[in-house]
Protein backbone atom coordinates (compact mmCIF):
# COMPACT_ATOMS: atom_id res chain seq x y z
CA UNK A 1 0.00 0.00 0.00
CA UNK A 2 1.08 3.12 -0.64
CA UNK A 3 2.09 6.07 2.06
CA UNK A 4 -0.45 8.66 0.42
CA UNK A 5 -3.31 5.76 0.08
CA UNK A 6 -2.24 4.89 3.95
CA UNK A 7 -2.35 8.35 4.89
CA UNK A 8 -5.97 9.20 3.46
CA UNK A 9 -7.52 6.05 4.87
CA UNK A 10 -5.86 7.00 8.56
CA UNK A 11 -7.18 10.23 8.30
CA UNK A 12 -10.43 8.68 7.25
CA UNK A 13 -10.62 6.04 10.18
CA UNK A 14 -9.81 9.27 12.50
CA UNK A 15 -12.19 11.55 11.07
CA UNK A 16 -15.24 8.29 11.95
CA UNK A 17 -13.43 7.97 15.35
CA UNK A 18 -14.07 11.59 15.67
CA UNK A 19 -17.57 11.86 14.52
CA UNK A 20 -18.79 9.04 16.52
CA UNK A 21 -17.12 10.89 19.87
CA UNK A 22 -19.12 13.86 19.13
CA UNK A 23 -22.45 12.10 18.01
CA UNK A 24 -22.03 10.23 21.79
CA UNK A 25 -21.21 13.53 23.51
CA UNK A 26 -24.11 14.96 21.80
CA UNK A 27 -26.31 12.32 23.01
CA UNK A 28 -25.07 12.63 26.64
CA UNK A 29 -25.98 16.83 26.63
CA UNK A 30 -29.50 16.53 24.55
CA UNK A 31 -30.94 12.99 25.69
CA UNK A 32 -32.93 10.25 23.87
CA UNK A 33 -35.33 12.58 23.08
CA UNK A 34 -33.74 14.68 20.62
CA UNK A 35 -30.82 12.30 19.89
CA UNK A 36 -30.31 8.27 19.44
CA UNK A 37 -26.79 7.28 20.78
CA UNK A 38 -24.56 5.29 18.06
CA UNK A 39 -25.04 1.97 19.38
CA UNK A 40 -28.41 2.29 19.70
CA UNK A 41 -28.58 3.80 16.46
CA UNK A 42 -26.50 0.62 14.77
CA UNK A 43 -29.06 -2.35 16.66
CA UNK A 44 -31.89 -0.25 14.99
CA UNK A 45 -30.45 0.22 12.06
CA UNK A 46 -29.90 -3.37 11.81
CA UNK A 47 -32.94 -4.92 12.23
CA UNK A 48 -34.25 -1.85 10.01
CA UNK A 49 -32.36 -3.38 6.91
CA UNK A 50 -33.33 -7.03 7.58
CA UNK A 51 -37.10 -6.14 7.55
CA UNK A 52 -38.76 -7.29 4.57
CA UNK A 53 -40.08 -3.42 3.36
CA UNK A 54 -36.91 -1.92 3.71
CA UNK A 55 -35.95 -3.48 0.58
CA UNK A 56 -38.85 -2.24 -1.35
CA UNK A 57 -38.16 1.59 0.42
CA UNK A 58 -34.86 1.46 -0.84
CA UNK A 59 -34.94 -0.24 -4.15
CA UNK A 60 -37.95 2.87 -4.68
CA UNK A 61 -34.76 5.30 -3.67
CA UNK A 62 -32.73 4.06 -5.77
CA UNK A 63 -34.38 3.50 -9.05
CA UNK A 64 -35.50 6.92 -9.02
CA UNK A 65 -32.21 8.19 -8.07
CA UNK A 66 -30.49 6.09 -10.57
CA UNK A 67 -32.80 7.22 -13.38
CA UNK A 68 -33.10 10.74 -12.42
CA UNK A 69 -28.89 10.99 -12.44
CA UNK A 70 -28.28 9.26 -16.23
CA UNK A 71 -30.90 11.50 -17.32
CA UNK A 72 -29.08 14.65 -15.27
CA UNK A 73 -25.56 13.36 -17.02
CA UNK A 74 -26.85 12.97 -20.64
CA UNK A 75 -29.14 15.87 -20.59
CA UNK A 76 -26.05 18.39 -18.83
CA UNK A 77 -23.66 16.77 -21.12
CA UNK A 78 -26.02 17.54 -24.75
CA UNK A 79 -26.78 20.97 -23.48
CA UNK A 80 -23.25 22.08 -22.03
CA UNK A 81 -21.10 21.10 -25.42
CA UNK A 82 -24.29 22.39 -27.65
CA UNK A 83 -23.76 26.01 -25.53
CA UNK A 84 -20.23 25.80 -25.63
CA UNK A 85 -20.05 25.63 -28.93
CA UNK A 86 -22.59 28.05 -29.98
CA UNK A 87 -21.40 31.21 -28.36
CA UNK A 88 -24.63 33.32 -29.42
CA UNK A 89 -27.03 30.49 -27.21
CA UNK A 90 -24.82 30.56 -24.27
CA UNK A 91 -25.01 33.84 -24.60
CA UNK A 92 -28.75 33.96 -24.29
CA UNK A 93 -29.57 31.18 -22.42
CA UNK A 94 -26.22 31.00 -19.54
CA UNK A 95 -27.53 33.67 -18.20
CA UNK A 96 -31.43 32.61 -17.74
CA UNK A 97 -30.35 28.75 -16.26
CA UNK A 98 -27.80 30.72 -13.51
CA UNK A 99 -31.22 32.13 -12.78
CA UNK A 100 -33.22 29.10 -12.69
CA UNK A 101 -30.47 27.47 -10.82
CA UNK A 102 -30.89 30.00 -8.27
CA UNK A 103 -34.33 29.82 -7.48
CA UNK A 104 -35.69 27.29 -4.37
CA UNK A 105 -36.45 24.09 -5.81
CA UNK A 106 -38.92 23.65 -3.34
CA UNK A 107 -40.78 26.42 -4.80
CA UNK A 108 -41.43 24.53 -8.29
CA UNK A 109 -42.00 21.16 -6.43
CA UNK A 110 -45.96 21.54 -6.47
CA UNK A 111 -45.82 22.51 -10.24
CA UNK A 112 -43.64 19.07 -10.56
CA UNK A 113 -46.68 17.04 -9.32
CA UNK A 114 -49.13 18.49 -11.28
CA UNK A 115 -47.58 17.67 -14.30
CA UNK A 116 -46.11 14.20 -13.21
CA UNK A 117 -47.94 13.55 -10.20
CA UNK A 118 -47.46 11.29 -7.46
CA UNK A 119 -44.79 8.28 -8.09
CA UNK A 120 -41.48 7.50 -9.84
CA UNK A 121 -41.87 10.39 -12.10
CA UNK A 122 -42.31 13.58 -9.83
CA UNK A 123 -39.30 11.78 -8.02
CA UNK A 124 -37.01 11.66 -11.03
CA UNK A 125 -38.11 14.53 -12.19
CA UNK A 126 -37.48 16.82 -8.91
CA UNK A 127 -33.87 15.04 -8.84
CA UNK A 128 -32.66 16.51 -12.48
CA UNK A 129 -34.04 19.68 -11.57
CA UNK A 130 -31.36 19.78 -9.00
CA UNK A 131 -28.39 17.96 -10.83
CA UNK A 132 -28.83 18.59 -14.26
CA UNK A 133 -27.93 22.52 -14.01
CA UNK A 134 -24.55 21.94 -12.28
CA UNK A 135 -23.62 19.52 -14.74
CA UNK A 136 -24.54 21.85 -17.92
CA UNK A 137 -22.89 24.85 -16.00
CA UNK A 138 -19.01 23.08 -15.88
CA UNK A 139 -19.46 21.69 -18.89
CA UNK A 140 -19.83 24.97 -20.47
CA UNK A 141 -17.11 26.25 -18.52
CA UNK A 142 -14.75 23.38 -19.33
CA UNK A 143 -15.56 24.05 -23.22
CA UNK A 144 -15.15 27.33 -23.14
CA UNK A 145 -11.68 27.04 -21.55
CA UNK A 146 -10.01 24.52 -23.61
CA UNK A 147 -7.17 25.70 -24.64
CA UNK A 148 -7.40 27.70 -28.85
CA UNK A 149 -4.72 25.40 -30.15
CA UNK A 150 -6.69 22.45 -29.42
CA UNK A 151 -9.55 23.82 -31.26
CA UNK A 152 -7.95 25.06 -33.97
CA UNK A 153 -5.75 21.94 -34.70
CA UNK A 154 -9.44 20.43 -34.75
CA UNK A 155 -10.48 22.75 -37.60
CA UNK A 156 -7.45 22.39 -39.68
CA UNK A 157 -8.27 18.35 -39.43
CA UNK A 158 -12.01 19.23 -40.76
CA UNK A 159 -13.35 17.31 -38.05
CA UNK A 160 -17.14 17.04 -37.67
CA UNK A 161 -18.54 18.90 -34.53
CA UNK A 162 -19.30 14.99 -33.29
CA UNK A 163 -16.08 14.86 -33.61
CA UNK A 164 -14.78 17.24 -31.89
CA UNK A 165 -15.89 17.23 -29.49
CA UNK A 166 -15.48 13.41 -29.37
CA UNK A 167 -11.26 13.83 -29.75
CA UNK A 168 -10.72 17.04 -28.67
CA UNK A 169 -12.95 18.72 -26.10
CA UNK A 170 -14.37 15.57 -23.98
CA UNK A 171 -10.64 14.65 -23.15
CA UNK A 172 -9.32 17.92 -23.00
CA UNK A 173 -12.32 19.30 -20.66
CA UNK A 174 -12.84 15.92 -18.59
CA UNK A 175 -11.69 16.56 -15.39
CA UNK A 176 -14.13 20.15 -15.04
CA UNK A 177 -16.75 17.84 -16.34
CA UNK A 178 -16.03 15.06 -13.98
CA UNK A 179 -16.33 18.09 -11.16
CA UNK A 180 -19.71 18.76 -12.77
CA UNK A 181 -21.08 14.95 -12.56
CA UNK A 182 -19.75 14.72 -8.94
CA UNK A 183 -21.60 17.99 -7.80
CA UNK A 184 -24.95 16.84 -9.63
CA UNK A 185 -24.50 13.16 -8.04
CA UNK A 186 -25.05 14.77 -4.59
CA UNK A 187 -27.70 17.47 -5.79
CA UNK A 188 -29.78 14.62 -7.67
CA UNK A 189 -29.51 12.76 -4.45
CA UNK A 190 -30.82 15.83 -2.63
CA UNK A 191 -33.87 16.25 -4.58
CA UNK A 192 -35.15 12.38 -5.07
CA UNK A 193 -34.62 12.33 -1.33
CA UNK A 194 -36.82 15.47 -1.19
CA UNK A 195 -39.69 14.81 -3.28
CA UNK A 196 -40.19 11.38 -1.29
CA UNK A 197 -39.73 13.80 2.02
CA UNK A 198 -42.90 15.46 0.66
CA UNK A 199 -44.88 13.46 -2.05
CA UNK A 200 -44.40 10.07 -1.57
CA UNK A 201 -45.37 6.73 -0.41
CA UNK A 202 -42.14 4.92 -0.88
CA UNK A 203 -38.48 5.38 -0.02
CA UNK A 204 -36.04 6.41 2.10
CA UNK A 205 -37.44 10.12 2.06
CA UNK A 206 -41.12 8.78 3.04
CA UNK A 207 -39.11 6.78 5.87
CA UNK A 208 -37.31 9.91 7.63
CA UNK A 209 -41.36 12.12 7.13
CA UNK A 210 -42.67 9.08 8.83
CA UNK A 211 -40.17 8.47 11.49
CA UNK A 212 -40.73 12.58 11.64
CA UNK A 213 -44.35 12.59 12.33
CA UNK A 214 -43.76 9.74 14.43
CA UNK A 215 -41.00 11.10 16.77
CA UNK A 216 -38.92 7.60 16.10
CA UNK A 217 -35.68 9.08 17.06
CA UNK A 218 -33.87 6.08 16.17
CA UNK A 219 -35.95 5.61 12.80
CA UNK A 220 -34.67 9.25 12.13
CA UNK A 221 -31.09 8.40 13.36
CA UNK A 222 -31.23 5.18 11.28
CA UNK A 223 -32.16 6.60 7.73
CA UNK A 224 -30.32 9.78 8.02
CA UNK A 225 -27.05 7.05 8.64
CA UNK A 226 -27.59 5.59 5.72
CA UNK A 227 -28.01 7.99 3.57
CA UNK A 228 -24.65 9.77 5.16
CA UNK A 229 -22.74 6.67 4.95
CA UNK A 230 -23.42 6.22 1.11
CA UNK A 231 -23.52 9.48 -0.03
CA UNK A 232 -20.51 9.36 2.03
CA UNK A 233 -18.82 6.89 0.28
CA UNK A 234 -19.62 7.49 -3.58
CA UNK A 235 -18.78 10.91 -3.32
CA UNK A 236 -15.29 10.19 -1.68
CA UNK A 237 -14.89 7.56 -4.26
CA UNK A 238 -15.53 10.89 -7.02
CA UNK A 239 -13.60 12.91 -5.53
CA UNK A 240 -10.85 10.51 -5.45
CA UNK A 241 -11.30 9.88 -9.11
CA UNK A 242 -11.56 13.92 -9.37
CA UNK A 243 -8.62 14.68 -7.79
CA UNK A 244 -6.48 11.40 -10.16
CA UNK A 245 -8.08 13.41 -13.22
CA UNK A 246 -6.92 16.85 -12.50
CA UNK A 247 -3.54 16.24 -11.37
CA UNK A 248 -3.14 14.01 -15.22
CA UNK A 249 -4.29 16.89 -16.78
Amino acid sequence: MSQSRFSGLRNALVLIIALVAIWQLLYWWVGESALASPLATLRYTTRMVTNDTFEGHLADTMRAFGIAFVLSVVIGLLVGFWLGFDHLSRDALEPMIVAVYAIPKLTLYPILLLAFGLGVSAKVAFGVLHGVIPIILFTVTAVRNTRPILLKTGHVMKLTPSQMVRWILFPAAMPEIFTGLRVGFALTLIGTLLAEMFASQRGLGYLLMTGIGLHNVEQIMAVTLLIVVFAAAVSSLLLSIDHRLHRRA
